[in-house]
């Protein structure tokens, strides 16, 4: 099974994504991760990368999707596999497809987490972190059991990411429609768009995408 999973920061799109790994052996291709262990990896892509991200231009489509390809390559017949974060145009879709196609492989399912934006950015906006541990709080929802103490550690000092304020937080989400936009309608086309409450519990989440993955991924 090969599929993409959407959604913007802070819908819990990389914990559905691990758990996908986890129960099924999938593997997440973030375009992201694999161009800069390529490009670490010194591979034949990798060096292609290198050269273009040094004179300070963007990396291509044909690079991009070569380095697709190259992972795809180093994975078994069964294993399938997440697109995060490609593709975002419609000649990125088509490029997919031909990858796929050229490995004897399809794209089975586009999920995207639909969620409330108001709620998300309550939800990121509340975002804290215990400073010696990491250990994840909100202010509304997750309170340390004593004022200003960690519960896993002891420790008294907290900090926030700098991005996690409502106008980054907005900005963030009005980049990821203006990403998604592209390719929706093609896969809609097609039938295999589908989207799940990103605002659920998380297991909820997870028991929604198994549902749609059932038929492929169970025997």
């Amino acid at each position: 099974m090969n599929i993409i999973l959407l959604g913007p920061p802070g819908a819990g799109k990389g914990t559905q994504a691990q758990r996908l790994v986890e129960r099924h052996g999938m593997r997440q291709l973030s375009t992201g991760d694999m161009l800069r262990a390529a490009v670490k990896a010194g591979t034949p892509v990798g060096l292609q990368a290198k050269a273009v991200m040094e004179r300070g231009e963007l990396v291509s489509d044909a690079i991009v999707s070569a380095l697709i390809g190259e992972e795809l390559d180093t994975m078994g017949p069964a294993a399938g596999a997440i697109f995060d974060g490609y593709p975002r145009t419609a000649a990125q879709a088509e490029a997919l497809d031909g990858i796929l196609a050229a490995r004897g492989r399809k794209l089975g399912h586009v999920i995207e987490l639909d969620v409330d934006e108001d709620a998300l950015v309550a939800r990121i906006t509340g975002r804290f972190t215990c400073a010696t541990c990491g250990k994840g709080y909100h202010d509304s929802f997750e309170q340390p059991r004593a004022p200003g103490v960690c519960d896993k550690c002891g420790g008294t000092e907290f900090k926030r990411r700098p991005d996690d304020n409502e106008e980054t937080v907005r900005t963030r989400l009005a980049e990821y429609r203006a990403k998604t936009a592209p390719i929706l309608p093609i896969y809609e086309a097609r039938g295999i768009v589908t989207r799940v409450n990103g605002m659920a519990e998380m297991d909820h989440v997870t028991a929604a995408i198994e549902r749609i993955l059932a038929k492929e991924l169970i025997p």
